[in-house]
Order: structure tokens, then C-alpha cells, then sequence
């Protein structure tokens, strides 16, 4: 019996500590400008069928 207590215990300090680091943890994201070049033309279309085109 006094082993369930001390897992009872146990489970909900555990539960209380994960609550209360969701809610005072630092969990925003990191945020940075990211830059790709984009090229004006557009892509060339698949092939129809699998073939390839000539």
C-alpha cells in the first residue's frame, strides 16, 4: 500500500511539472530570414505517359 502512495505521489509531480513547463517554458520558435532565388521561367512540363520528351 505505501508503494502505490509513493507512485501516486509520484505520477502526479510529474504530471504537475510537464503542466507547468508547457506553460512557463520557453517554447516559441526561433525566427530567421531565410532567402531563395527564384527563376522567372517557368518549368518545363512533364511528359505524358512516362515518355520522354524530345
Amino acid at each position: 500500500m505505501r508503494l502505490l502512495k509513493v507512485l501516486v505521489v509520484l505520477i502526479l509531480a510529474a504530471v504537475i511539472g510537464l503542466a507547468g513547463y508547457a506553460y512557463f517554458g520557453d517554447m516559441q520558435p526561433v525566427r530567421s530570414e531565410v532567402r531563395s532565388p527564384v527563376s522567372g521561367a517557368p518549368a518545363p512540363a512533364p511528359a505524358a505517359n512516362g515518355a520522354e520528351a524530345e
